[in-house]
């Protein structure tokens, strides 16, 4: 899964993305509100991992801002702001949980774990974004900077299947099996052909490309590839 985490200490920060990104996720990290605030307008994350304490807007204001702006991706408080009043006002906020500093790292793997796989509120997500590549999943229309780019089937296909997966590790056997329904592998160049006309047509041409390929693993579509 994508996450977005704020936290303004460092040290705490650095040590918390490496135990995310150790169970397999994607974060995208910040120390302030602001940068908080717009980083999660603009991705498609998961799961919000939310600092109550950070100077200027704190967790508590960033989440207030994101649901008055309409997004409702779940979210997570860490603080060390342990008593009732503090957990209560964090929930009527938007939150959805809340972890009081000092934790376990396995508590905070189940908890955005349960978070992760609660369902979308209000029905079914209709827009998948990675930096400024979109799909709008009801239309099949896919743009990128606002430039349309038109896509054969099993490229849209391909496409979608990497954008849900957004910031993780896709193996061929898990394009073969989602993506063209094989449970078997055909011995052909089939993913690297179609890999290669969807790169030509998603990255070529713009600042930085968002497909890569991983070494004796697979693919993976990053904001920051």
């Amino acid at each position: 899964m994508r996450l977005l985490l704020l936290e303004d200490d460092r040290e705490t920060r650095e040590h918390i993305g490496r135990l995310l990104r150790a169970a397999g996720h994607a974060v995208d990290d910040c120390a302030d509100g602001e940068d908080a605030i717009l980083l999660a307008s603009g991705n498609s994350h998961a799961v919000l991992i939310l600092d109550r304490m950070v100077p200027g807007i704190d967790g508590l204001g960033v989440l207030k801002a994101l649901r008055a702006a309409g997004i409702q991706t779940p979210a997570l408080f860490l603080t060390a702001m342990d008593n009732v009043d503090d957990r209560v006002e964090g929930l009527e906020a938007g939150g959805d949980d809340y972890l009081v500093k000092p934790f376990a790292g396995s508590e905070l793997l189940a908890r955005v774990a349960a978070l992760g796989r609660r369902p979308p509120v209000g029905g079914a997500v209709t827009r998948l974004a990675v930096d400024d590549l979109e799909i709008d999943l009801i239309t099949r229309a896919v743009t990128r900077a606002g430039v349309r780019i038109d896509l054969q089937q099993q490229e849209y296909k391909l496409l979608e299947y990497l954008m849900r997966h957004a910031g993780q590790i896709v193996t061929r056997t898990m394009l073969l099996e989602n993506v063209w329904s094989f449970h078997f592998d055909p011995g052909t160049n089939l993913i690297e052909s179609h890999m290669s006309r969807l790169r030509a047509k998603v990255d070529r041409g713009f600042a930085h490309a968002l497909i890569q390929t991983v070494r004796g693993a697979g693919y993976r579509i990053d904001a920051r590839a």
